[in-house]
C-alpha cells in the first residue's frame, strides 16, 4: 500500500511565475511540489528534503488529463502524463483529493516515485493557477 503525504498549503509568487505546494508549518524536510509555466510545458519540481524528481510535462497535456479527472474509489492513479521513463501519474478522490506520484523509471528493476496528495483546497488554487482545461 502507497503512503501519501498531504500538501495543503498553497504559495503563488506572482513576480517569478512559481506555485509552490507544501506542508503546513515547517517544510524543512518535508515534500515540497514547485510548478512554473514554461512555454509549451510546466517545469515540476518535486522534492523530499535533499531528493529532488524534476520533470517537464506538456502544459496541454496536463491542463487536459486534469480537466477529464472523475475521482475513482479504490483506484489510487488513473492517468499518466510523461513518457515511461519519466512521468506523472494523477488521480481523484471522491473527497476532491487529488493524487501525484511524479515518478522516474530506471528500467525494468524499478523506480523512484513520490506519492503525494493535494487537499481539495490546494487542488482547486492549482487548478485555477493552471488553468485547468486551458487550450494556451
Amino acid at each position: 500500500m502507497r503512503n501519501f503525504e498531504l500538501l495543503d498549503t498553497v504559495k503563488v509568487d506572482t513576480d517569478s511565475g512559481v506555485i509552490t505546494l507544501s506542508t503546513q508549518g515547517d517544510i524543512t524536510g518535508h515534500p515540497v511540489v514547485a510548478l512554473r509555466r514554461e512555454g509549451g510545458y510546466i517545469a515540476l519540481s518535486a522534492s523530499y528534503g535533499p531528493l529532488e524528481i524534476a520533470l517537464r510535462p506538456r502544459f496541454q497535456e496536463l491542463s487536459r488529463v486534469l480537466a477529464r479527472l472523475q475521482p475513482v474509489e479504490g483506484l489510487q492513479t488513473t492517468r499518466q502524463i510523461g513518457t515511461g521513463q519519466a512521468y506523472l501519474a494523477v488521480g481523484l478522490r471522491p473527497d476532491g483529493v487529488l493524487l501525484l506520484r511524479p515518478t522516474i523509471v530506471a528500467d525494468a528493476t524499478g523506480h523512484l516515485g513520490f506519492n503525494l496528495s493535494l487537499s481539495d483546497a490546494a487542488r482547486k488554487t492549482l487548478f485555477d493557477w493552471l488553468p485547468v482545461g486551458a487550450d494556451a
